[in-house]
Formats: C-alpha cells, sequence, structure tokens
C-alpha cells in the first residue's frame, strides 16, 4: 500500500508536486530543493520547467551540487535546472531550453531528437522535449527520495496532469518521459479537471450550497503554452443532504496558445523599438534578433507583463536586453513598456470582448517562433466562441434549455486557471466577455493560487477514488459498441456487441467474458465502433442499434503481430477487456485465450463522428476495381497463365480503361491496388517489363508513403526488398523504375532508411570506375537524374548530410551554367542542342537543390533543414543568374528563401528583399512573392511541382 498520493502538474512555466499521507484529508505543497545561485540551494513550491546547459568550464561542478547524485537522463556533463536555469538564460542566450512541454505536441519535428534549445548554435549541447521533460520529474523524483527516503516516490500512488487537449502522441510521450524519469506506474489526469477538483475539495464542506445555483461551469485553463476549455454539468442531489453529481460534459480541441505567445508579441514589439533606438537615419536597418537572443528578449517581456497587467501596476516599466561577451552591459539595450500598450496588446489582442462571437480564424496569422505551430488566431475568446458551439446540444441539456434552440448557451459559472490568469486585467476581461455573451452576471469561482491548483486538484482526485474527497464522475455519459457488421445501408439496423453500457466507471476494466472472437495476427484488421445515449444492456450483450439512435466512431485499422509465433499470420481465439480513461480514450485489449497475450487498442472519444470527419475507406469503391485486380493477377499472379510482352505493357492502360485516368484514383483505391501488387511481388521477376510495371505502379499507388491507414504497414512489407534490388538490373529503364518508386514513397521511410538509400545514392554519386567495378549485384545503377530526384527526397536525413547532397547539386548547376554560357555563344546547330540540354540541366538541379534547401520540409522534421547560412549561400548562386533567361531560378529562390516564422530556419531579411526585387523585376507569379514574403501553405501547382507528383486524391500536406 502507498503510504502518500502524490500529483505531479508537469507545467510549460513550472512543475509542482502535492501530495498527502493516507487517511489523511490535509492536502500539502511539496517544497522542491534547487539551486537558486552558483553553490546555493532553496526549496520552493515551484520548479521552473527550464534546462540551462552551460559552456566548458563556465560552472564549476562544485556549483551545480544538489543533495543528491546527479546523472542528468540525456547524458549532458553538466545541466542546471529551475530558478537558476532562469536566471542564466536570461543573462546568457541559446543555453536555455523552454517550453518542453508544447514541443511534446508539436507533430512537425522529431520529439525524441535532441532538439533543444531549439536554433541554438552548433556548440550547445541538446536534449530532446521528451528527455527534458524527464529531467524535471527525475529532479522531483530525487528532491522527494532525498526528503522520504523510506517512501520512495516511484512506489506511491502518483498522478500525472496533462492537458485535456493533449493527443494520443503527447499523452504516449508523457508516460515515456516518465518512465525516463523512474516513474514507470502512475495515472494521468487532465489539468481542467484537476482544478476544478481542487475547488470542490477546498469547498466539500459547504458543497450542495456553493453549487445550489450552478448547472454548467466552464473551466477555462490558460498556462504558458496551451489553452484548455472544459465543460462540468451540476446537477442537484436527489435529496436534502446529498451532494450534487458532476460530471465532464465536453473538452476542447488542442490550442498551442498561452502566456508564450502573450510573451513573443511584446518581444517583437520591444526588438522594433530598440532597432529603431539603434539606428540613425542615414544607418542600414537593424538585424533581427537571433532565435536565442528572442527567446532572452521573450523572458524579460514575461516579467514586464506580469508587473504592468496586475491589480497595482505601475504606469511603465523598462525592458532590458543585456549584450553578450564582454559587452555584456556595455551594448545592453533598452525600451519602454507602458501599462496602456500592454493592455492594448495582451488584454484586446489576446482576449478581444467578442461580441459576436465570431469563429476562430483559420489562416496563418499568427507568431509563429521556434519552430513551435501556435494557434493560428491569437484571440482565446474566438476559440471559446467555437468550444461553445461545439458543445451546445450538452451545454442546453445541462441548463435545462430547449433542445431546438439554435442560441448558443453561456455556462452560469466560470473557474479561471493557469499562470496568465494572475494577471488581473484579463481575469477581469474574461469574466466581461462572457457576462456580454450571456446579458447577465456569472458567477466566478475563487481559485486562491492558480499556480499550484492544478497540482492540488490531482491528489483531491486520488483522493476521491478512495471516498475521501468530492468526484467528477458518473460514470461514462454514452454506452459503446463494436459493430459486427461494417456494411449495410445507414437506414438498417446493425448488430454490434456492447463494449462499455452508460455509466461505467472510469479506469474500471470490464472483460467480456461471454463473447470470444476471432482476431487475425498479422494481416489487416479494422475495427468499428458506435456510441449511443440509450440505455444499454450489460458488458457483452448484442443488440440491434436502429438508425438515428448511435454515432459511429472514427474506426481504427491497425497489424496486430504475435513476435513470439513463427507464423506471424495466424488466426486466434480472444476476448475482450474494455475500459474508460481519465484522458478521453475507450481502451480495448484482445485477450488471447490460451496465453493471455494483450493487444491494445485506443479509441478517441472526442472529436467529429465518423459520418461527419469522413472514412473514405468506407465510401464505396468503383466497380472496376475487382476486374482490375484481376489484371493484376493475370500479370503477375500464377505462372501457368500465359501472358505476352505486350499485354504487361499496356497493363497500365487497361487499369485507367477500368478505373478511369490514374491521376483520378482516390487514395483508397490506389492503396487497394498497392496490396494486390505487394500480394504478388515474386511475379515482378519474370521479365523486365514484369518489373518496370510492377516498380512504376507500386510506386505510384504507395505515394508519398504516409496519410493513409496502413501505410506504415505496407512501406515495412515494401522495404522488405530494398537489399534485394532489382532481378533485371542490367536494364536501365528498370533501374529508373526502382529509383523513382523509392522517390515516391521516400515520406513513409524511416530516419534508419532514409540514410539506407543515401548510401546507395553516394555510390552512384561519388564511386570512381574502380569502385563500379566492384558494385554488389543488389546494389542499383542510378543516373544522375534519378539520384538527383532521390537525394532531394530525402528530407528525414539530418541537415549536414542535405548540406553534402546540395553542394553536389550546386556544383552540377554550375557546370551546366558554364555549359549553357559556351553553347549560346555557339550559333551551329549543334550549339542549340548543347544549350536546350544545358539549361534543362540547369532547371533539373535548380529544383532539386530548392527542394534539398526548403526551409520548411514535407514529410521531414524541422530541426532537419540545412543550415541558414549554407542555404544563403546558395541563394546567392542562385541570384548570379538571369532569372529572365532561367525561368526555374525564380522558382528555387522563392522555396530556398520561403518565410516560415521561424528566424532560426528563415533567412537574412537583406537577401529577402533581392529575392523579392528579383521576382518582381521577372513577372513571377504572385503565389512566389507571397511564400517569400508571408506564411502560407503551398498552392496546389507548386506543391505538384516541389513534389514531382500531384498527390494522391484525398490527401493534403500541410508545409
Amino acid at each position: 500500500m502507498s503510504k502518500y498520493a502524490v500529483s505531479i502538474d508537469l507545467g510549460t512555466t513550472n512543475t509542482v508536486m502535492a501530495y498527502a499521507e493516507a487517511g489523511s484529508a490535509q492536502i500539502r505543497l511539496f517544497e522542491i530543493d534547487q539551486l537558486t545561485a552558483p553553490g546555493e540551494i532553496g526549496a520552493a513550491a515551484l520548479l521552473p520547467s527550464l534546462r540551462y546547459h552551460p559552456a566548458p568550464g563556465e560552472l564549476a561542478d562544485g556549483d551545480l551540487q544538489l543533495p543528491w547524485r546527479q546523472r542528468d537522463i540525456a547524458g549532458l556533463p553538466q545541466v542546471v535546472v529551475g530558478r537558476l536555469a532562469r536566471t542564466l538564460g536570461a543573462q546568457v542566450p541559446g543555453r536555455l531550453v523552454a517550453s518542453a512541454k508544447s514541443w511534446l505536441s508539436h507533430p512537425q519535428v522529431d520529439r525524441t531528437a535532441p532538439i533543444l534549445p531549439w536554433g541554438a548554435e552548433a556548440e550547445v549541447a541538446k536534449v530532446s522535449p521528451v528527455a527534458a521533460s524527464a529531467s524535471y520529474l527525475a529532479h522531483l523524483r530525487h528532491a522527494w527520495n532525498t526528503r522520504f527516503p523510506l517512501h520512495p516516490l516511484e512506489t506511491q500512488y502518483i498522478v500525472l496532469t496533462i492537458p485535456a487537449s493533449f493527443d494520443e502522441g503527447a499523452r504516449a510521450l508523457t508516460l515515456e518521459a516518465a518512465r525516463m524519469a523512474g516513474l514507470p506506474d502512475l495515472r494521468l489526469l487532465e489539468e481542467p479537471q484537476a482544478a476544478f477538483y481542487d475547488w470542490l475539495f477546498r469547498q466539500r464542506a459547504s458543497l450542495a450550497e456553493e453549487l445550489a445555483q450552478t448547472r454548467l461551469v466552464l473551466v477555462c485553463d490558460v498556462g504558458g503554452g496551451t489553452t484548455d476549455f472544459s465543460l462540468m454539468q451540476v446537477s442537484a442531489a436527489d435529496d436534502a443532504g446529498g451532494q450534487p453529481a458532476i460530471s465532464r460534459i465536453g473538452v476542447g480541441n488542442h490550442l498551442i496558445l498561452g502566456g508564450d505567445n502573450m510573451d513573443l508579441a511584446l518581444a517583437h514589439v520591444v526588438e522594433a523599438r530598440m532597432a529603431a533606438a539603434a539606428s540613425s537615419p542615414s544607418a542600414a536597418p537593424q538585424a533581427k534578433l537571433s532565435a536565442s537572443r528572442l527567446s532572452q528578449l521573450a523572458e524579460r517581456c514575461r516579467a514586464a507583463k506580469e508587473l504592468l497587467l496586475a491589480a497595482d501596476a505601475p504606469e511603465r516599466t523598462t525592458v532590458t536586453l543585456l549584450g553578450s561577451g564582454s559587452k555584456l552591459i556595455g551594448s545592453s539595450r533598452s525600451a519602454e513598456l507602458t501599462r496602456d500598450e500592454v493592455a492594448a496588446l495582451v488584454v484586446d489582442g489576446f482576449f478581444p470582448l467578442n461580441e459576436a462571437r465570431e469563429a476562430a480564424r483559420r489562416g496563418r496569422g499568427a507568431i509563429v517562433e521556434f519552430g513551435l505551430p501556435y494557434a493560428s488566431d491569437a484571440a482565446i475568446t474566438r476559440h471559446l466562441a467555437d468550444f461553445l458551439r461545439q458543445h451546445a446540444a450538452a451545454a442546453r441539456a445541462a441548463l435545462g434549455l430547449p433542445a431546438g434552440s439554435t442560441e448558443v448557451p453561456v455556462p452560469d459559472t466560470l473557474l479561471l486557471n493557469g499562470g496568465v490568469f494572475r494577471a488581473d486585467a484579463l481575469a477581469r476581461r474574461l469574466e466581461a466577455t462572457l457576462a456580454g455573451w450571456r446579458q447577465q452576471p456569472l458567477r466566478v469561482l475563487h481559485n486562491d493560487n492558480p499556480d499550484v491548483a492544478v497540482a492540488r486538484g490531482g491528489v483531491a482526485y486520488a483522493l476521491g477514488q478512495s471516498g475521501q474527497a468530492p468526484v467528477i464522475g458518473g460514470g461514462s455519459a454514452r454506452s459503446y459498441f463494436l459493430l459486427l457488421d461494417a456494411g449495410g445501408h445507414p437506414d438498417q439496423p446493425r448488430r454490434a456487441v456492447c463494449l462499455l453500457p452508460r455509466g461505467s466507471a472510469e479506469n474500471r476494466e470490464l472483460l467480456l467474458t461471454d463473447r470470444s472472437f476471432a482476431l487475425r495476427l498479422g494481416r489487416p484488421v479494422r475495427f468499428h465502433l458506435a456510441s449511443s445515449t440509450a440505455d444499454a444492456a450489460q458488458a457483452g450483450d448484442v443488440v440491434q442499434l436502429q438508425p438515428g439512435e448511435y454515432e459511429a466512431l472514427p474506426p481504427i485499422a491497425t497489424v496486430l503481430r504475435d513476435s513470439s509465433a513463427a507464423d506471424a499470420r495466424r488466426e486466434i481465439p480472444v476476448q475482450l477487456a474494455t475500459s474508460l480513461s481519465e484522458v478521453g480514450t475507450l481502451e480495448v485489449h484482445c485477450v488471447a485465450r490460451d496465453d493471455q497475450q494483450r493487444w491494445l487498442l485506443e479509441f478517441q472519444l472526442r472529436g467529429e463522428p465518423a459520418a461527419q470527419t469522413g472514412d473514405e475507406d468506407e465510401a464505396p469503391l468503383p466497380a472496376g476495381l475487382a476486374a482490375a485486380t484481376e489484371k493484376i493477377e493475370r500479370i503477375f499472379g500464377n505462372r501457368a497463365q500465359q501472358v505476352d510482352v505486350k499485354e504487361v505493357k499496356q497493363l497500365r492502360g487497361q487499369l485507367e480503361h477500368l478505373l478511369g485516368s490514374r491521376e483520378s484514383w482516390p487514395t483508397p483505391v490506389l492503396r487497394r491496388l498497392f496490396d494486390a501488387l505487394m500480394e504478388r511481388a515474386k511475379g515482378r521477376r519474370r521479365s523486365s517489363e514484369h518489373e518496370r510495371a510492377w516498380l512504376n505502379l507500386s510506386g505510384y499507388c504507395l505515394r508519398p508513403g504516409f496519410g493513409h491507414a496502413l501505410d506504415e504497414w505496407r512501406i515495412e512489407q515494401l522495404w522488405a526488398l530494398f537489399d534485394t534490388g532489382i532481378q533485371h538490373h542490367k536494364d536501365s529503364q528498370v533501374c529508373a523504375e526502382w529509383w523513382t518508386m523509392w522517390r515516391r514513397v521516400s515520406g513513409g521511410l524511416s530516419v534508419d532508411a532514409q540514410l539506407r538509400v543515401l548510401d546507395d545514392f553516394a555510390f552512384n554519386v561519388q564511386a570512381d570506375a574502380a569502385e563500379r567495378g566492384r558494385r554488389p549485384v543488389t546494389l542499383v545503377n542510378g543516373s544522375e537524374e534519378d539520384m538527383l530526384r532521390l537525394g532531394a527526397s530525402l528530407e528525414r536525413i539530418p541537415g549536414n548530410y542535405k548540406a553534402e547532397i546540395g553542394a553536389w547539386m550546386l556544383d552540377q548547376l554550375q557546370q551546366s551554367t558554364r555549359s549553357a554560357t559556351k553553347a549560346a555563344a555557339n550559333k551551329t546547330r549543334s550549339g542549340a542542342a548543347d544549350l536546350a540540354r544545358a539549361e534543362a540541366a540547369q532547371g533539373r538541379f535548380l529544383w532539386g537543390l530548392s527542394r534539398v534547401g526548403a526551409r520548411q520540409p514535407f514529410h521531414g522534421s524541422a530541426h532537419d533543414v540545412v543550415d541558414t547560412a549554407i542555404v544563403e549561400q546558395w541563394l546567392q548562386v542562385v541570384l548570379s543568374l538571369d532569372w529572365k533567361k532561367v525561368e526555374p531560378a525564380g522558382f528555387a529562390a522563392s522555396h530556398l528563401a520561403r518565410m516560415t516564422g521561424d528566424r532560426s530556419r528563415d533567412i537574412g531579411d537583406s537577401v529577402r528583399v533581392e529575392v523579392l526585387r528579383r521576382l518582381k523585376a521577372v513577372g513571377a507569379p504572385a503565389s512566389w512573392s507571397t511564400m517569400v514574403s508571408e506564411v502560407v501553405q503551398l498552392d496546389q501547382a507548386d506543391e505538384k511541382r516541389m513534389l514531382g507528383d500531384a498527390l494522391p486524391p484525398g490527401l493534403k500536406l500541410i508545409a
């Protein structure tokens, strides 16, 4: 039995830990030992979620001594965590790791790769977002275990709070961080729910009286990195002495929007003011601050914001940015911020009154810095209007309003949480906004300390599980069913087995002992779920769901494997075990009847129903698909069939006759065709014509290698063929189709796979005649053009390798430019032919250079882009060309100079201005100039030109 219930709030800005002894209803904050100055230790309830990576020799080991033995999870020899990290980071730019929690939910980078501090110099040691988060948790574990050596933290009942809007990926990474920190066994709880648990616990003695007039509570949690909304329904007690029933009925979408955005907005204002003050009218404009210096300035602006938005705020304050190195003081710069302008920028900008309840704007107008994809609309009250509209039906029911009303209901009670609301002006503004929407005042529940409420609430939740405190729940608001017949007309009843009846308690597993299922291992399987508010029978009962009484959930398509079995493809009998988690997932385990082996399926219960979001694989497939599969079987299937070469060559035309032009084949059809080809992969070796056709169609049908259910599994199957190479290795067209296939699907290849492809690329580009004579038969020959397109597509390899590929392309570009100049001087027919070839080569290498040096990858991680200084050198070569004669130069320059909003990736302003001037001079398409001057998405034509292929219908890259 655990002696303590412990709660950890792993915050973007601060990490807090609270606890209560078993049997006690007293919740305490844990005072965390941490460095406050070199060689000085202090204890505080807040541990700033910051790491500082000192330069060699900057600090002595004795300066960093804590009461426990230190070993950094990321393996760095010296690391500072907490208050001293904040102090040092404010003085020395580029060495402070901040906002690791926001990075955990950033899908466009590898969150397990060492990428923080973002934009830091190469000599600065880096850490992954997961490892950074783990280091804060490890600090807490060591501090606790030093204080309570007989009751280690890892043996206690631990609750770890997370944003309500974290998706399954961010939750899994949070759990991985906890495991790395030595805390493998814990429970996750959503932060808004924890904040409400804290209030409930503090009012537990008079809860019925406190909530007598409340029916719907909005919990608005705005922290340093995220904004979360949750709705809590309050139902009156059944009897005079009873407690009200409380249940969560709505959770908002993920928003990377919070105090960090406000600090950045102020930092941009101060940066411009400092630059203006430092420049004379005749001098050149001051260069923008580096990413690390901007981070330093944002930290200074945070302190100014909190000062000027406080209830007793002064009229103005000065923000000072120190210099660096020996000029620490002498080159410092300062600018003033006034109370009124901070109120205008932060209060009006982030919390506009929004009387019309406008929806959040979907453009890319937000501040984009440090590589984080901040919400496109900074107005929190517009996101709140969207949230209330999304949950209007449930809110009406909670408030007792007519179901058919079109008016968006507004909660009658508000609970504010998060460090942002320490600013009195922001709390008052949000209250005024909701009161204006409601057209009458609403009640605001008192949160005595937003910094620690979530940590305390996690303990209150734990106490509630043991009957010592009020609970939020009432069980599942819906019943969940596994559909047994996936097809059928929507107006027909559906057979289904009940997985979880309405009212089932959270975190309680139900085993469907009376039902057995046959589970197919090693092959794709699809699970279809539905939910209903109707009363259900017991778990395991088979029912008929009538049309209109259920909603389909997005299905899960997956491949479940048995690694211990010799034959991975088999069917086994299983039972289903289900449970509803605190963080909005229905967990279904398939449990093998013979050996109790388990396979976990997680269904997201939030978001839009499948009927609204659409499931492409459920759409009717074209009538010609079966015949198309038969054609593939005829060409690549049973060897006994007599197929002549002409028929093989005509396969593509025959498929188009059955299915229409291949550019129109929808993604589900493409993947079905790939599956048919993959099942018959051995048949590709029969002739060179067979191999050409198979490679061409397979790559086309699986492009871009990701974006559809089971693509990861398909890539695994295809990748198994790589080391065997091709059968007809002397056929140049087969070789070309081999590399075209891998280029097309490269987006689905892992880092290791792309590095393996890079080995063959390097051989084909660099090997001399002697080395080529020793070429392994499985290493496929690649022409210069094949390698150009392949090398440009390897987006997941490290940036320094991309720089080497780019250097090769740049050399080839310069050679073709010299050839073009020489050919232009030759006025003969042969000279014209040479000029055409040289110009074509210029176009190819300009395209390759623009792709390999792109500021915004299509499928790769943003931290793997080529260094900005190198790209600026490439741009100088491109700028030296005559863009009127070499049209691809403008296209290449626009992509190399593309604006991302992340100044660690963006080129300098002077180069950007020159690129824009040249684009205007040659009359380039307006979209090219726009992507250089603004943060925008590519249009379809530019996207196709960059990728070299149009994306399949139904897929859209967000780049």
